[in-house]
């Protein structure tokens, strides 16, 4: 049983208890046989009586004052809760890069490995292990090699002589662009309205031959790099 159940049951205690008092002073009245323990016998459950009417009266009053500040405090974790989902959304948005046309992601202009490691990560599918495979291929063969992305397409080049090959992401395949690819021996297959442009486009289930990559590289990287 609750508290409730027997703080309504005290009050009807004291009322039979008051009621036996009385008549029992009625009694020791008639009797002729009053004290003053009788007198008190009657006063005493009927103060406690008053006390226990106030008590029941103060209690719906009081319940709601604890009821209102709980909604309260209820509301307020209520807001806090949602403004924290809110803000981890916003962060999880933001920490995952927006694909443009084609699935190219879009990542912010900088100089760097950071910023290049960001855009092979962001590649969808399939492309995020060829660029992988490109990145270390490159890397390797141009150890001193510079690194940034440039209007959404990771950069590779050498500082202060310009870039000789960029990476860019279509629907279909990774179009890899060799600035001076028309001084290449042999010319990478892909033409281009510029010029000294050739590209090399991957499909999904193309093989790499990376020993003739790797030799377009060296070669690329040794010739006067594109001015960006």
């Amino acid at each position: 049983m609750s508290w409730n159940y027997w703080l309504l049951q005290i009050p009807r205690w004291l009322s039979v208890a008051f009621t036996v008092a009385v008549i029992l002073n009625i009694i020791a009245v008639v009797q002729e046989k009053s004290t003053v323990w009788c007198d008190v016998l009657a006063v005493l459950p009927l103060g406690l009586l008053l006390l226990a009417g106030l008590c029941l009266f103060l209690l719906p009053y009081a319940a709601r004052c604890v009821g209102d500040r709980s909604d309260t405090m209820a509301g307020k974790t209520s807001k806090t809760q949602v403004t924290l989902t809110e803000k981890t959304a916003a962060k999880r948005a933001a920490a995952e890069p927006t694909l443009l046309s084609g699935g190219n992601p879009q990542i912010a202009k900088g100089y760097g490995e950071a910023p290049v490691q960001a855009y092979i990560a962001a590649m969808p599918g399939w492309k995020s292990d060829v660029g992988r495979r490109l990145d270390a291929l490159i890397t390797r063969i141009v150890p001193n090699v510079y690194k940034a992305v440039k209007w959404n397409s990771p950069f590779y080049g050498i500082e202060g002589q310009g870039w000789f090959l960029g990476i860019h992401c279509f629907t279909k395949y990774i179009k890899v662009a060799f600035f001076r690819g028309a001084s290449l021996q042999p010319l990478p297959p892909g033409h281009s309205k510029q010029k000294e442009v050739r590209y090399l486009d991957i499909r999904e289930d193309d093989e790499i031959d990376e020993a003739q990559l790797a030799a377009w590289v060296e070669q690329a990287s040794q010739l006067p790099g594109e001015r960006m």
